[in-house]
């Protein structure tokens, strides 16, 4: 492909129902879309035409990708979806959607107990309180959760697996529900096309094979985009040979948040970032150890900062006053450790492993050590190798902890995202928004079809949902499904409507292939492919938008620190690099896959720096300051704040929303107990 150019095989399909994505979202919407399909064949003969297209492999698509050792989001028969949708609330400083995180809540059970259905090995207590692994509940034949059994809780929410095989499991039955003609994997989709009668409809998408030079297009009526959240628009902490590790997957290219906002869709929170306290340079996961192992984070001195820098809570009320703070508040309180020379930050394994030790046999306590290990093998197993490289046996040395870069997601301890359509039937009936007509929730909330975002036609799920979050592997599968039978509704109510693009084939395919088209154009300039004046090669385009985000918009660079001076310059420089990335090269096809990814990184970063550019004040203490305005400003800024891209203009527009609780917080705000 590098030596002459070949244009590539453009395929045309028309569909009622496009998938794109490929992970826990899409696989929860995948298996439920059938049902309600094949129902609505049943009753009125139309058989609708749906399809997935994954740029990888289901499988392995997504953040559950690698396994997982818990599953983090079960309520069971010991609390409430409203209980759940306070934590959610509150972990989120208090500006999230009631009434999407208590759809969750109520729904989410059922999508667990499927996958332990289909074969997912659960942790289990027994009726005399002993535990019991996921093989071992299994071998000893202890209920089902659905049928009363009662799972080993690491967490209020979290509850204990075998989970290595987590993802194929799911993955299993989603393309058993859809059957393989209809799914198409190793196809990356990048750009969403409206219609042309309607800009406030889609009427299909387009991408590229990254393995074979084909173009694909598709025209459906109704399109869920579902394709993570988003990783490396912040420079890493790793350098060199581990410079491509980080916590969340890599291949989360903040495709979902561009792709929409490119199509016309309202954002929301998208100045929302997570900043994940992580073992130092493998990134290993630390929820087990906090949780189930009940280890605690000291600072290089054994000092426990979350006891001795309490006091540092008052400055954020009520959220401060919490039983269990906020996440970027823990952050908050690292950070001063480590800013006031006390560092290293250490997760103290040791004193955690002899603790429980004391209370166990041996046998359980094998067990115990081999869950300690397991527990990286699960979700991170390059964590492994920096124990075994560095001689660490975490029943006799500690580790280090770090904050990471931030990331952008909304399925995990994060909100950003895109404003969607919730529930019709959550929250009292409230006459606020109405000009006196009772409705249950308030304006804007609800436009008939639950995730449609604000573009008719366009659904979203998991990392897609915005001002919500604490969903994981299990809400994201539950909003896939919640999503599912809203848009077969949707195909239903709109049955005779026909879409039509409001560009040319020529113009999409054009388009995409442009990185190809410039390489083969200027390659031979110079004798060096990499070195052209005439394109820029994805590799360093990423490398100047981290380098921007890092040192203007709160990267590690600056302790995650900003202010309006620091944003103007990011955004002269956002939009200097927008420009520049439609001289992107791509030499083959995985350098295309590259170039869009980054194509996607720059405009979701822009809509970051836009946001903490509108929100006058520091939300979020512990995963990014505003020192111009370093404070929780209660009275101007408890609201949503959202925006739309115009795609003409390429403008960012960005206006505040009224936050309204549905669910009770007061109870949230007692006497904070000893964390």
């Amino acid at each position: 492909m590098a030596g002459t150019f070949e244009a590539p095989e453009v395929v045309y399909e028309e569909l009622d129902v496009l998938l794109v994505g490929g992970g826990m979202a899409c696989c929860g919407t995948a298996y439920e879309i059938m049902r309600w399909a094949e129902a609505l064949k049943a009753e009125t003969g139309k058989e609708l035409k749906i399809k997935l297209v994954d740029k990888a492999a289901m499988d392995r698509s997504g953040a559950v990708a690698q396994g997982l050792s818990a599953i983090n989001t079960y309520i069971g028969d010991k609390q409430d979806p409203a209980d759940y949708a306070r934590m959610v609330s509150n972990d989120l400083m208090g500006i999230t959607r009631d009434d999407l995180a208590y759809d969750v809540g109520r729904n989410v059970d059922d999508s667990v107990h499927l996958f332990e259905e289909w074969g997912l090995p659960i942790w289990k207590t027994d009726a005399e309180g002993v535990r019991h692994d996921g093989a071992e509940a299994q071998k000893e034949g202890l209920p089902a959760l659905k049928d009363g059994g009662q799972p080993v809780r690491s967490g209020k929410w979290q509850i204990m697996i075998n989970g290595e095989s987590y993802k194929w499991i799911v993955a299993e039955a989603a393309k058993k529900a859809l059957g393989l003609d209809r799914i198409q994997e190793r196809v990356f989709i990048v750009h969403l096309i409206n219609d042309k009668n309607d800009p406030t409809r889609i009427a299909g998408a387009a991408g590229f094979s990254v393995r074979e030079n084909k173009i694909y297009i598709y025209k459906a009526k109704a399109v869920m985009l579902a394709a993570g959240g988003c990783v490396n628009l912040f420079r890493p902490r790793s350098v060199g040979e581990g410079s491509g590790r980080a916590w969340y997957p890599v291949w989360n290219a903040g495709s979902t948040y561009a792709m929409a906002a490119e199509a016309g869709a309202e954002m929301t929170m998208m100045e929302n970032r997570f900043v994940p306290a992580r073992f130092k340079d493998g990134y290993g996961p630390v929820g087990a150890w906090f949780l189930l192992f009940k280890a605690k984070a000291t600072n290089a001195y054994g000092e426990d900062y979350m006891v001795k820098n309490k006091a540092m809570l008052d400055d954020y009320p009520p959220y401060g006053q919490a039983a269990v703070p906020a996440s970027c508040l823990r952050n908050h309180l690292m950070l001063k450790e480590m800013k006031d020379g006390r560092g290293p930050i250490y997760m103290d394994t040791v004193t955690a492993l002899a603790k429980l030790a004391e209370t166990l046999t041996p046998k359980e306590v094998k067990h115990l050590e081999a869950e300690a290990w397991e527990d990286f093998l699960d979700m991170c197993i390059g964590q492994c190798g920096i124990w075994v490289g560095e001689n660490v046996d975490p029943r006799e040395k500690n580790s280090e902890l770090m904050p990471t870069e931030p990331y952008l997601l909304g399925s995990h301890s994060g909100c950003c995202g895109i404003w969607v359509s919730g529930p019709t039937d959550v929250g009292a009936p409230t006459t606020e928004e109405y000009d006196g007509v009772p409705a249950h929730l308030p304006k804007g909330w609800n436009w008939g079809y639950r995730s449609m975002t604000t573009v008719k036609g366009l659904f979203t799920a998991g990392d897609g949902v915005g001002a919500s979050g604490h969903k994981f592997s299990s809400g994201s599968h539950t909003e896939g499904r919640l999503a599912a039978k809203s848009m077969v509704k949707y195909c239903l109510d709109n049955a005779d409507f026909s879409p039509e693009f409001d560009e040319t084939n020529e113009q999409i395919a054009e388009t995409i292939w442009r990185p190809v088209k410039t390489f083969l154009t200027h390659k031979d300039y110079t004798t060096a492919i990499d070195v052209n004046p005439n394109y820029i090669t994805p590799k360093m385009l990423q490398m100047r938008l981290q380098k921007i985000m890092d040192e203007y918009v709160a990267g590690v660079a600056t302790y995650y620190n900003t202010n309006d001076k620091m944003l103007a310059v990011a955004e002269e420089k956002l939009e200097m690099l927008k420009e520049d990335s439609l001289k992107l090269r791509a030499k083959d096809l995985h350098e295309l896959l590259r170039a869009w990814e980054n194509y996607h990184r720059i405009l979701t970063a822009e809509a970051h720096m836009k946001h903490i550019q509108f929100r006058e004040e520091s939300r979020y203490p512990g995963f990014y300051y505003r020192t111009d305005k370093n404070f929780v400003d209660e009275k101007n800024w408890h609201c949503f704040v959202n925006s739309i891209y115009d795609k003409h203009t390429k403008k960012w527009t960005c206006f505040k929303r009224k936050h309204i609780d549905l669910v009770d917080k007061s109870k949230l705000f007692k006497a904070a107990a000893p964390h």
